[in-house]
């Protein structure tokens, strides 16, 4: 850059009519224009991009007073230079009509770029606390209001299934129903053993070490033996369930609705209900029960055993004592509440599963709505199944 000689020079690139350096020039008038005009020449585009920024930006920073863009030496533009002029012009204060000649061509840039930045989005003001709870609870309404529907409609396909089956048994699929017990029910029984052992062995141990400042250890038995066989027992296992085999026919109804399989069947004229949903839903109402009977089995083992080794309660005098603490009607309690707790996971997955949409992120909120939703209403009907076996004294 030269001074006191009235001109600012900097290089045009290269490609130019008047290029030395290969950087994009911007020019002050050489005395034949007007004080205070910066002219622009060479080649404006992607490729001379860097250096065109550079420069555009040591001008910002001079402060320098032009009042004016001469465009008459500019040769080649895109709109990568067309957004660094309209920068430049925006820096000086100016408007694209005080950038001039302007070619037909250019314009059409210069007038893209603009309309662009007329229509980037607006901040909208956030609602106030009040407001967005009120808004959330009309949500969450409305999506139990359509959730409701849902379920009603796979209850009332499922029924006319069952009612079809009895007619033409061959629409039963067997086969199915058979598959997902094995995978519901018999990979299940491990993991639900397991856990009702150990909560079985949590709540003899708590309850002695209680119990104990009383000389009431005995009374542990009838704890473990009513709170396994009423309650924890099939609850815990129908928690487990919803984790595992939940999840499981939401991810895999929504995996097909995602790869279009279900509209395939579709066309092909299968009933979506009886093929994947109805085998699902009869399959987890016969094995929940039975893991049921497994939790209910070591729950009762791990409460012994802790006694055994923490109270000093012989096996024998443990099972004598829950023969007298424990009525049928404790057990039958736990086993009448299985099949509803299986009907409610079977429904929810495949209801979530059916309305994933096309996206992974999609299938996961689904997937995680289902396992959330399933002990949400088991741990509601739990407590109604409570409330109603405790009215009528059973």
């Amino acid at each position: 850059m030269e001074t006191g000689t009235g001109r600012n020079d900097i290089m045009a690139p290269q490609g130019s009519d008047i290029a030395t350096s290969g950087q994009p020039p911007l020019l002050q008038g050489d005395g034949s224009e007007t004080e205070g005009t910066l002219r622009l020449v060479g080649d404006w585009t992607i490729d001379t991009l860097k250096q065109a920024d550079q420069q555009v930006e040591s001008i910002l920073q001079s402060n320098s007073g032009f009042e004016k863009l001469d465009l008459s030496g500019l040769a080649m533009l895109d709109t990568s230079g067309a957004w660094v002029i309209i920068r430049l012009l925006r820096g000086l204060g100016l408007k694209v009509r005080d950038a001039e000649p302007i070619r037909a061509d250019h314009k059409s840039l210069f007038d893209a770029v603009e309309e662009t930045n007329k229509t980037q989005p607006h901040s909208t003001p956030q609602p106030g606390f009040l407001l967005s709870v009120l808004s959330q609870t009309g949500e969450d309404v409305i999506e139990i209001y359509k959730d409701i529907k849902i379920l009603a409609y796979l209850t009332g396909e499922i029924v006319l299934c069952l009612l079809r089956s009895v007619v033409n048994p061959r629409s039963l699929r067997i086969t199915s129903i058979v598959h997902h017990m094995h995978q519901t029910g018999l990979k299940a029984v491990p993991i639900v053993a397991l856990m009702s052992f150990l909560v079985g062995a949590i709540v003899a141990q708590q309850g002695a070490f209680q119990l104990r400042k009383f000389g009431a250890e005995p009374f542990v038995i009838d704890l473990v033996g009513i709170l396994v066989l009423r309650e924890v027992g099939i609850l815990l296992t129908a928690i487990l369930v919803a984790g595992r085999s939940g999840s499981a026919f939401t991810a895999e109804i929504g995996s097909m609705k995602m790869r279009e399989e279900i509209d395939a069947m579709r066309v092909m004229g299968l009933n979506i209900i009886e093929v994947l949903i109805a085998p699902r839903v009869i399959a987890l109402i016969i094995a929940l029960p039975l893991l049921g009977l497994v939790a209910n089995l070591a729950g009762l083992i791990g409460g012994g055993m802790l006694l055994w080794a923490y109270s000093d309660i012989a096996p024998t005098a443990y099972i004598n004592w829950l023969r007298e603490a424990v009525a049928i009607n404790t057990f039958l309690v736990g086993v009448i509440k299985a099949p509803f707790m299986a009907l409610i996971i079977a429904l929810i997955s495949c209801s979530e599963g059916l309305q994933v949409g096309g996206s992974a992120e999609s299938l996961g909120r689904r997937t995680t709505a289902a396992v959330v939703k399933s002990i949400f209403l088991m741990v509601m009907v739990d407590g109604l199944f409570a409330i109603f076996f405790a009215a009528i004294g059973y």
